[in-house]
């Protein structure tokens, strides 16, 4: 969703006046009201993988009386373009991707050679066809609101003073997940410089922020699953840096302006970089990557075990304000 911005900034340069809205799952809608390009976030009310011809046909019933000139499909998936061949919207487009004929009445190619990065797929969209060369990507900038921060740090006991947030978790897999033990060196070091460390992650890695906590010996604090996506928006504009591996958490932290260090196993940022100039890539480029699994499949995970927490200490000193 943060990549996809880009996407919308894009068609706001090209057309000031066109009113966006967004067909999204219900969880991403609190990050689209931060974009300002974004008129409206309409929530997409089935679960992942979920097919429900009938339910998705009702939602396009439903959207015709809008009567929007023209949808956007991001997703490759057939059933990702029903919702707007049946909101009637007479300029459809995507690429062309599972056999979408007649869904889409405007279907684009898709050139791996010049658009290797999502950015850039989602962003040529916006672009005239053909295309001569890879798009420029704007870069995503979400709204934080700094009262709303300083009131979240209350209410959540943060001490005051400089900190760093840690992001350790993948939705993905571990072959995204950089050890934790790599993690709880790093806070530790960074203790050491006077400079706290803040644990986000969801409910579901409450345990794992909790040992990192534990083994940093008290310089990291354990935030998973006490902060909603938007929180993550305002506290960490606030931060000094923001260590994380790729997930959305990244994208997030890199669209609130905060520096970023990535840490990128299983995946690689050809693919799917962080899109902000305040960024430092560790990515070894072993032989074995990118595999784009979810468990190493050798068992060793040495692509993100073989990036020491030294290394990642020291990339921090290219940022002015450590």
């Amino acid at each position: 969703m943060v990549m996809a911005q880009a996407l919308f900034i894009r068609l706001r340069e090209r057309n000031p006046s066109a009113e966006i809205d967004v067909l999204a799952p219900g969880w991403s809608l609190p990050i689209i009201e931060r974009m300002p390009e974004v008129r409206a976030g309409i929530e997409l009310p089935f679960k992942h993988g979920e097919f429900d011809f009938a339910g998705r046909r009702r939602l396009g019933l439903s959207l015709r009386a809008a009567g929007y000139a023209r949808a956007l499909v991001l997703p490759n998936s057939w059933k990702s373009a029903l919702v707007p061949f049946f909101a009637d919207i007479p300029r459809r487009s995507g690429y062309a991707r599972e056999f979408r004929y007649g869904l889409l009445n405007e279907l684009r190619p898709l050139d791996k050679t010049m658009l290797p990065t999502t950015p850039q797929r989602f962003v040529a969209l916006a672009e005239d066809w053909p295309l001569a060369a890879p798009p420029r990507i704007p870069r995503p900038h979400l709204r934080s609101d700094p009262e709303r921060a300083l009131a979240l740090r209350k209410a959540l006991g943060l001490p005051d003073g400089p900190a760093v947030a840690l992001m350790p978790g993948a939705e993905y897999g571990p072959a995204k997940q950089w050890p934790a033990a790599s993690y709880a060196a790093l806070a530790r070091s960074l203790g050491a410089r006077g400079l706290r460390s803040w644990v986000f992650g969801s409910a579901k890695e409450h345990a794992l922020g909790a040992a990192i906590a534990i083994e940093s010996g008290g310089a990291a604090i354990n935030l998973c699953g006490r902060t909603s996506l938007v929180d993550v928006i305002d506290l960490v504009s606030g931060v000094r840096a923001v260590i994380t591996n790729d997930s959305g958490p990244m994208h997030i932290a890199a669209a609130t302006g905060a520096p970023v260090v990535a840490i990128y196993g299983s995946s690689t940022p050809d693919h799917t970089p962080p899109l902000t100039e305040r960024a430092v890539i560790h990515y070894l480029r072993l032989p074995c990557s990118p595999c784009f699994e979810r468990s190493c499949p050798l068992k060793h995970t040495n692509c993100l075990r073989e990036i020491h927490p030294e290394a990642v200490l020291a990339s921090l000193a290219q940022f002015p304000d450590l």
